[in-house]
């Protein structure tokens, strides 16, 4: 027998929850303002000060992190019984200009956007916390429910590892997100078990040598050339010693070397990520990285220095929470409103959550139905349907019931 109360909740075609048009319209309002002034990891205190004044004007008492910037916030009080569900939101902006011209809350900060949707993500998590504050003081909220407010997540190895350290997974038994998917509609989501997103790593490369004229190079080492085969064999090489299945994949996004056309330099700079779909690829990936970019190396007589970023392992999604958000879904939206998803390559540090404990992320669709033209994440252009802050916050708040009335 369970101590806690029973609460008779109603089925799932008829769960509380359901969001007032007046809150909707304030909470497209808070997601545009959070849009005109996005803030970098690690320097979200505007944004951590309006997430925080507008939950505490909803009576509850959210907590700053030790880090100086993101928040806690439980709806409830937990009194050490079945774990809570959580709820994650990142709320970092992007060091890239908003190209948006004709938009009319366009980002008033010069190089910085909210172009990966956390602007979205903060307004979803926020509005499901006021949802469900309300519940909770009609008594329709069975257990509490601890909203994450995260800084940081696009700085490698990812800011949740601090709100980890900082604590946010005390109490805490499950937790879920979403992210901004603009290849999928708005009132739709896309669910896969298992690993949704991939490993991602940074990697920078120093070359060193001697340096000469271009007239002789056999009589020095000609770094370009060494640069560029390590560019061109290093992918190759990794790739023949790992399982294919993996998908290792070192990619490289800059190569810079030399003054003039007829000097070899003394220094050349390469950077670029690597991403795989599985862990333990992961795992073996620096050592086999850096021993294939120290065999090319010295194999053109260039000297290497090299500064491997551990980045984030896979999203892997728990069955048994993807499953609840595929319920939570369904009850709201109907079967046909959930649809697969493909693994992304793309990195996200929720995945250090779900080290810790079960999770599950969605992908919250944002594209206009109709709409041709697909604004990607980290662009510039990027945007989202606003509708979609509706049906994330009935997401979350149908998965919080849900979750609460299980055993």
């Amino acid at each position: 027998m369970s101590d806690e109360p029973e609460v008779d909740l109603p089925g799932e075609a008829a769960l509380p929850g359901t969001l007032p048009e007046e809150l909707r319209a304030e909470l497209v309002a808070f997601r545009r303002d959070l849009h005109m002034h996005p803030e970098l990891g690690n320097q979200e205190f505007r944004t951590t000060a309006a997430i925080k004044a507008r939950l505490e004007a909803a009576g509850l008492a959210p907590r700053v992190l030790a880090t100086g910037t993101g928040l806690v916030c439980d709806i409830g009080e937990w009194d050490g019984g079945r774990p809570m569900l959580g709820l994650r939101a990142d709320i970092d902006g992007l060091p890239i200009p908003d190209t948006k011209s004709e938009c009319a809350y366009r980002s008033t900060v010069p190089d910085r956007a909210h172009a990966c949707g956390h602007d979205v993500h903060t307004t979803v998590v926020l509005g499901a916390g006021l949802v469900l504050a309300d519940l909770h003081r009609r008594g329709l909220l069975p257990r509490p429910v601890r909203l994450v407010f995260q800084p940081a997540e696009e700085v490698l190895p990812g800011g949740a590892a601090d709100a980890i350290e900082c604590g946010v997974l005390d109490g805490v038994g499950r937790m879920i997100a979403v992210h901004c998917d603009p290849r999928v509609d708005v009132g739709r989501i896309g669910l896969r078990q298992g690993a949704i997103t991939s490993a991602c790593d940074r990697l920078e490369v120093g070359l060193d040598g001697p340096g000469g004229h271009t007239a002789r190079p056999h009589l020095t080492t000609d770094l370009v050339t060494a640069a560029a085969r390590v560019v061109t064999d290093v992918p190759a090489l990794v790739a023949r010693r790992v399982d294919t299945r993996s998908g290792l994949a070192v990619t490289w996004g800059r190569i810079e070397s030399g003054h003039a056309p007829n000097v070899i330099p003394q220094h050349a700079e390469l950077s670029g990520t690597v991403r795989c779909l599985d862990i333990d690829a992961w795992r073996q990936a620096p050592d086999m990285v850096v021993a294939a970019i120290d065999e090319i190396a010295n194999l053109h007589g260039a000297k290497p220095e090299i500064n491997y970023v551990r980045g984030v392992p896979p999203v892997v999604n728990d069955p048994d929470v993807t499953d609840l958000l595929r319920d939570a879904m369904t009850a709201r939206r109907g079967a046909q409103s959930v649809e697969g998803t493909e693994q992304s390559l793309g990195g996200e540090d929720f995945s250090w959550y779900l080290e810790q404990v079960p999770g599950a992320m969605a992908r919250l669709g944002v594209r206009t139905p109709g709409e041709r033209t697909v604004r990607d994440l980290h662009q510039g252009d990027f945007d989202a349907d606003e509708s979609a802050i509706t049906v994330g916050v009935e997401l979350f708040t149908a998965a919080a019931l849900l979750d609460a009335a299980g055993n």
